[in-house]
C-alpha cells in the first residue's frame, strides 16, 4: 500500500467537508476500505482517532465566540458517550468471540448506516429544492428545563452515540439533523453545538477504539496531515461553490458506496 497517496486523498476529502460540511467519516472510513483495503474494522478505528482534534479545535473556537448551546450539548453527551462505550464494548464482544467476523459485521453496519445518513440528507435536500415552501412536520420540541426532555435527550444521545461507536459514522451528521428536528436550533449555534457534542462524543469513542488495539498511526498521522488543511481551503472558497450540485453528486456517490459495502 501506498501511504505517500494518502494525504493526497485525504486532503481532497477534507475539501469536500468543507465545501459542503458533509460528515468527513461518510467519505474517509469507505476510501480507506475500497481504495487502500484497509480491513474495516482498523479502518473505523483510525477514522475515529483522526477525527477527535479537528472537531475539538473546530469545538474550543466555537466556545470562545459563544456560537454554540453548552446546555443542548452536555445532556446530548450524557447520554451519547455511555452510548458510544457500549459500541465499542460490542466489538470487543464480537471480537472475543471466535464464531463472527468483526470486519464483515462491521463492513455491513457502516453500509447501513451511511445508506441511511445519505437517504434521510437526500430526500430532504430534493424536496427543499422541488418544492421550496413544503414543511416537514414538525416534531415535540425537547425542553431542557424538565425532567422529561433531558431524558429524552439523553436516550436519542446513547442511540445515535452506539452507532458512532459501531461505525465512527453520523457523529455530526445524524445529530445535526436531531438538534434541527428536536431543539429548534438558530443556524448561528447549529454548527458550534454539533461540532462540540461531537468533540466529545469522538474523545471517549477513540479512547474506546484505542482499547481495541485496532487503531493503526500509520494511517492517523497521513490523514491529519492532508485533511486538516483540505478543510480550511474548502472552507474558504464555499462561498463561490454551487452547493447543490455538488452535494448531489456526492450523496450519490456516498450511496452507490454503502450499497457496495452492504452487499
Amino acid at each position: 500500500m501506498d501511504f505517500l497517496l494518502l494525504p493526497i486523498f485525504s486532503f481532497l476529502v477534507g475539501i469536500t467537508v468543507g465545501l459542503t460540511g458533509i460528515g468527513g467519516a461518510s467519505l474517509i472510513t469507505p476510501m480507506l476500505i475500497f481504495i487502500f483495503q484497509v480491513p474495516p474494522v482498523v479502518a473505523v478505528s483510525s477514522d475515529v482517532v483522526a477525527a477527535t482534534p479537528m472537531k475539538l479545535v473546530g469545538s474550543i473556537k466555537h466556545w470562545q465566540q459563544q456560537t454554540l448551546d453548552i446546555q443542548v450539548v452536555k445532556w446530548l453527551a450524557w447520554g451519547s458517550v455511555p452510548g458510544s462505550l457500549l459500541g465499542v464494548g460490542m466489538l470487543h464482544l464480537i471480537k472475543q468471540n471466535g464464531d463472527y467476523d468483526l470486519n464483515n459485521i462491521i463492513l455491513r453496519l457502516l453500509g447501513m448506516t451511511i445508506l441511511l445518513v445519505t437517504v434521510l440528507a437526500l430526500v430532504q435536500m430534493l424536496l427543499l429544492t422541488i418544492f421550496p415552501k413544503f414543511k416537514l412536520p414538525e416534531l415535540p420540541k425537547f425542553d431542557l428545563n424538565t425532567k422529561l426532555g433531558r431524558l429524552q435527550s439523553i436516550c436519542i444521545g446513547a442511540f445515535l452515540g452506539c452507532i458512532v461507536g459501531l461505525t465512527s459514522v453520523s457523529s455530526g451528521s445524524m445529530f445535526a439533523l436531531i438538534l434541527i428536528a428536536f431543539f429548534r436550533l438558530d443556524a448561528r449555534k447549529l454548527v458550534g453545538t454539533d461540532i462540540s457534542q461531537a468533540a466529545i462524543l469522538l474523545l471517549f469513542t477513540s479512547i474506546g477504539h484505542l482499547t481495541l488495539g485496532t487503531v493503526d498511526w500509520s494511517l492517523v498521522l497521513p490523514i491529519w496531515i492532508g485533511s486538516i488543511p483540505g478543510v480550511l481551503l474548502g472552507a474558504k472558497i464555499c462561498q463561490i461553490t454551487p452547493q447543490k450540485p455538488l452535494r448531489f453528486i456526492i450523496y450519490s456517490l456516498l450511496m452507490m458506496a454503502s450499497l457496495k459495502l452492504v452487499y
